[in-house]
């Protein structure tokens, strides 16, 4: 509910009420609760599908030039997505932003 020219006004479906003494002192309060599964974000590994392979990449743990790679967007549709990386030689897992 929303306080509109002295009356409480619904955004979903429109419902009005006159604002009185009795109800002037109403909070309105929207509070979303998650529960931990709703928080946690699980990536499960395909072993089914095979990441690409670059050749032009250096792992910066261990420097070696091969790495797998996937892409997931993880910002706002409006940004560019994140490519990740894995390195083949020692499992490095690292992120650049495009």
């Amino acid at each position: 509910m929303r306080v509109e020219k002295g009356k409480l006004k619904c955004p979903n479906c429109g419902y009005e009420k006159p604002l009185s003494e009795s109800n002037r002192k109403i909070v309105l309060k929207t509070r979303i609760q998650h529960s931990p599964r709703e928080k946690t974000i699980v990536i499960e590994e395909d072993k089914k599908i095979l990441n690409p392979i670059v050749r032009d990449v250096r792992c910066p743990k261990c420097g070696h030039n091969e790495a797998e790679y996937w892409i997931i967007q993880t910002r706002r549709a409006d940004e560019p997505p994140t490519r990740f990386y894995r390195c083949l030689k020692c499992g490095h897992v690292w992120r650049e932003y495009e």
